[in-house]
């Protein structure tokens, strides 16, 4: 009665083995006798009992067939389900990319393009800013859009993005924009966590979810705080924090509220950078060791609270 289900529990069944009980765990079987030692044999299919005491390998081919059953899994995280789960979200979120994209004239899509340098987000801007002016709610449609997919589907880029808010529409609108596209990606993110991103996490980074688990344990009386802090600093990447959020049971509303409220910091400083492209040369310029003192040191206010209730408790 103390054996999980998947153990399977016989006494023998013929003369020689009616002394012996017999324990099965998936291809392992292990014969023993009251009063003596537990015999054990690596693996078989079958195994029998002789009149000795021990036991006999039949078939070791099942053995070798589970490890590279273990082996395939280990590449592959992902179960059959979960990857239609996955498809079927992306193939819903890429019909409607391209449904709004066929919204807009047919002249420019050869402008079209994902910034990956600042050389090519200078071109962007130039080829698109007589179109943002004259269709301005296509192009905000078109621009939230591909931002959230981008954020959904963990595709690197978004800082670009950022930067072009700024270009495009100025400190203010592009600040808002920036703000509300990236808490919706997170959002987004973080719900198809939930549905398939469990096993994608523990297999790209087993030890940081771990200690990202045990640092949440820590702090649920004040997890707000803490959830602000890491939005506000670089403390952890974005895209780890909303991919193993949902993982470590942060509820939704903590979640979104530090999001919304961390992402505002960096998304000014990101949108702002944008209204001077001629005098960026990478990105790298963005974060120079004063923009990082600032964030670490707002974010050292938001944990404040947390910290002075921990003295307050301790004395």
């Amino acid at each position: 009665k103390a054996f999980p289900t998947n153990v399977n529990v016989r006494k023998g069944n013929t003369k020689e083995e009616k002394l012996k009980t017999f324990v099965k765990f998936n291809s392992l079987e292990f014969g023993f006798v009251k009063g003596r030692e537990l015999t054990v044999m690596a693996a078989p299919r079958n195994l029998t009992g002789d009149s000795g005491g021990k036991l006999v390998v039949k078939d070791e081919e099942s053995a070798a067939a589970s490890s590279s059953k273990r082996t395939k899994s280990e590449r592959f995280p992902l179960s059959r389900w979960e990857f239609v789960v996955f498809f079927t979200v992306f193939l819903v979120f890429t019909t409607g990319l391209l449904c709004i994209y066929l919204t807009m004239p047919a002249a420019e899509y050869g402008k079209l393009k994902l910034p990956r340098t600042i050389s090519d987000l200078r071109l962007l801007k130039d080829n698109l800013g007589s179109y943002a002016s004259e269709y301005p709610a296509r192009f905000i449609l078109g621009y939230c859009s591909t931002y959230i997919f981008m954020q959904t589907f963990m595709i690197p880029g978004t800082i670009f993005m950022s930067l072009l808010a700024g270009a495009l529409f100025g400190v203010v609108r592009g600040f808002v924009l920036v703000v509300l596209n990236a808490t919706a990606g997170a959002c987004s993110c973080f719900f198809l966590s939930k549905l398939v991103g469990r096993p994608l996490v523990c297999w790209l980074w087993p030890e940081k979810l771990r200690f990202f688990q045990a640092e949440i344990g820590k702090r649920r009386d004040k997890l707000l705080n803490y959830m602000l802090f890491l939005r506000i600093t670089p403390t952890l990447p974005n895209l780890f924090i909303n991919l193993s959020s949902p993982i470590v049971d942060i509820p939704f509303h903590v979640f979104f509220l530090a999001t919304l409220v961390g992402l505002m910091p960096a998304s000014y400083i990101t949108v702002r950078a944008g209204l001077a492209l001629g005098d960026l040369k990478s990105v790298k310029d963005l974060y120079d060791f004063k923009t990082l003192s600032v964030l670490f040191l707002i974010g050292s206010i938001s944990i404040f609270p947390a910290l002075l209730k921990r003295k307050r408790v301790y004395e």
